[in-house]
């Protein structure tokens, strides 16, 4: 499997032992194992989940806490034994680890989105291995990813990755719920992710785990719409990483989509976080889906939200279906007044040209097709 970069995901149940407490011979044999991907030429950035459960072992405390702020604190203590101990791991092979700590306000301001990206890109000059995790000491809930498999992808994509690499505690997509269904079989290669793959995953069932295999194709998804593999395997299986760059048929591969979404529009996609809705008219869907149209004043029919000129909002039509996502031209107020109007109209209502256009279509992405 050619790649020069790829991003590494762990999860905390991969990490952890019975017990829930980090596995530290576990972590040791991982960081060998991505030493040994460096040595062949190979970039490698490392998305580790953990800080909470180390958290819950130093604190001493009975079981993974509920509520944010024990979460918080929990990850506050356990982040500096995670980095402790991959700094350690990675040390004793000559390598040097950096700490980024992202919120989703990181991925969906642009700004911050573009600093993120020139910081790995100096990490990666210099010879470090980012060690990336949710900063989840100041993420509430309005700001978390809730699963690092979701800020994986969207690492993956900012670092503009050759693959993404999900380790888990199970092989691979499965047919069934392997844990449920003996007949359940492995699914080597999946060309495209159905939206009924996605609704038939489930929720996480691990005591210690925040994702679930759900999460892990909505990752997938967001990885190969900017053509990016990805691979769902076992991260307990010997050498896993190099099995997987080496080609051998490990866990579930996601092939890349041909067509690619190109950098700002992926960002609007699934990076930028919407302020808002609007709902068109079926002729306002039929001309973005068919005719690669902008969307007008013409066909709106609500606005619903707070919105700024420049932020991004949610497209949907008269029946709820997402169509598409996109940065507004004009703030939620000034679209209540043009709103069914047509461009001329709205533009001299406003005394503004840009009323014309509510979302450029250089600024659109269609979502309804994104997952078929």
């Amino acid at each position: 499997m050619a790649a020069r970069r790829i991003v590494v995901k762990v999860g905390t149940y991969t990490l952890s032992d019975a017990a829930g407490r980090l596995d530290r011979t576990h972590m040791e044999n991982l960081v060998g194992q991505i030493a040994s991907l460096r040595a062949g030429g190979l970039e490698v950035i490392l998305v580790s989940s953990g800080a909470i459960a180390a958290g819950v072992e130093l604190l001493e405390l009975p079981e993974r806490p509920q509520d944010i702020p024990s979460l918080q604190a929990a990850s506050s203590v356990g982040q500096g034994l995670l980095l402790h101990l991959y700094s350690s791991f990675f040390a004793s092979r000559g390598i040097m680890v950096g700490q980024v700590l992202f919120t989703q306000y990181d991925f969906a301001h642009r700004q911050q989105y573009l600093n993120a990206r020139n910081a790995f890109r100096r990490l990666l000059e210099q010879g470090v291995v980012p060690l990336v995790n949710e900063n989840d000491t100041v993420a509430v809930e309005e700001i978390r990813f809730g699963d690092n498999d979701r800020l994986a992808a969207l690492v993956a994509v900012l670092t503009e990755a050759d693959l993404l690499i999900m380790l888990s505690d199970i092989r691979g997509l499965f047919t069934a719920d392997p844990k449920k269904d003996n007949a359940a079989r492995l699914i080597h290669e999946v060309e495209r992710i159905t939206q009924e793959m996605i609704a038939s995953a489930g929720k996480a069932v691990e005591e210690h785990s925040s994702g679930g295999m759900s999460a892990k194709l909505e990752a997938a998804r967001i990885a190969t719409a900017s053509g990016i593999g990805v691979v769902i395997a076992r991260g307990r299986d010997p050498e896993v990483l190099s099995a997987v760059v080496g080609g051998r048929l490990v866990g579930t591969y996601f092939h890349p989509r041909k067509k690619r979404l190109r950098d700002q529009k992926h960002w609007i996609a699934f990076g930028a976080r919407p302020h808002g809705t609007i709902v068109i008219d079926a002729g306002a869907r039929d001309a973005i889906l068919h005719g690669g149209k902008s969307l007008l004043p013409a066909g709106v029919l609500e606005c619903k939200g707070n919105f700024a000129p420049g932020d991004a909002v949610e497209v949907i039509d008269e029946g709820g279906r997402k169509i598409a996502r996109g940065l507004c031209g004009l703030s939620a107020v000034e679209l209540e007044e043009v709103k069914g109007l047509r461009s001329g109209d709205a533009a001299r209502l406003l005394g503004d040209e840009r009323g014309e256009e509510v979302i450029h279509r250089d600024y659109l992405v269609i979502v309804e097709r994104e997952v078929q």
